[in-house]
């Protein structure tokens, strides 16, 4: 099988590590981040999938989560869409869906850390942290609850989101073994501490990103078939595919 591989910029070790060992053929092409910019992202992500048609690839591989609402709406139109049930890349370096819960579950308040995402921040700071929300995640992910709750539900989730996301009390620095990270992990370190967090180090499992290259894709994937759209879920799915009306 060949596959084509989209990864976000703040997986590049794991994905390069992983299409490494896997027995497929995978070609690896990493989009920026833009800042979490949900539409922009989409967008280039959606040219990328098109003009992979008539490359010889059997399936494309989406490193990503469903990312503020980013990877909702792509469409695979002459190859199929594979994407892991991910809210965000968290999971992704956390390995399963059940670790990510039991982390939020630990401390809701936690700000997460890794070394693509700190080198390949604009100016190699740790000032922004993975997977929380951005101004342009908030809003993509508000306009997603008005279309599916109505406004004044909406407004009342995202009540709740915001006052979440201004609770930090714990910085984690995700570690993968995988280069050399001391100048990053102590960056990340000198920050939370600055701001009054509890700092933690835990063991990345990127067994979820190997599956994903390996072509092991059970039930913590998505796979997209011809003529479907990845669409958000709202369950503990997260992900589904929205087929064309007839």
């Amino acid at each position: 099988m060949r596959i084509y591989c989209l990864s976000c910029e703040s997986l590049a070790r794991p994905v390069y590590l992983w299409a490494a060992h896997s027995p497929h053929i995978v070609d690896v092409e990493l989009v920026e981040r833009g800042l979490h910019k949900p539409e922009e992202i989409r967008g280039r992500l959606q040219a990328k999938i098109d003009a992979a048609d008539g490359n010889g690839y059997d399936a494309i591989a989406l490193a990503f989560g469903l990312c503020g609402g980013t990877t909702a709406g792509l469409a695979a139109r002459s190859i199929p869409l594979v994407l892991p049930r991910a809210h965000d890349c968290i999971t992704l370096y956390l390995g399963s869906r059940l670790r990510y819960t039991q982390e939020v579950t630990k401390e809701p308040g936690t700000y997460w850390y890794a070394q693509d995402y700190i080198e390949r921040n604009s100016g190699g700071t740790a000032a922004l942290a993975m997977g929380q929300g951005t101004a342009a995640d908030m809003q993509s992910l508000y306009e997603h609850y008005v279309r599916k709750y109505g406004k004044t539900r909406a407004d009342k989730l995202m009540e709740v989101m915001v006052g979440w996301l201004n609770q930090y009390k714990r910085g984690v620095y995700l570690d993968t073994g995988l280069g050399d990270d001391g100048d990053v992990k102590a960056q990340a370190q000198g920050e939370a501490e600055r701001r009054g967090w509890v700092f933690e180090r835990i063991a990345a499992d990127l067994d979820l990103l190997r599956r994903l290259l390996d072509g092991e894709w059970d039930e913590d994937f998505l796979v997209v078939p011809l003529g479907g759209k990845i669409a958000m879920a709202f369950d503990e799915g997260i992900v589904e595919v929205e087929r064309p009306h007839p």
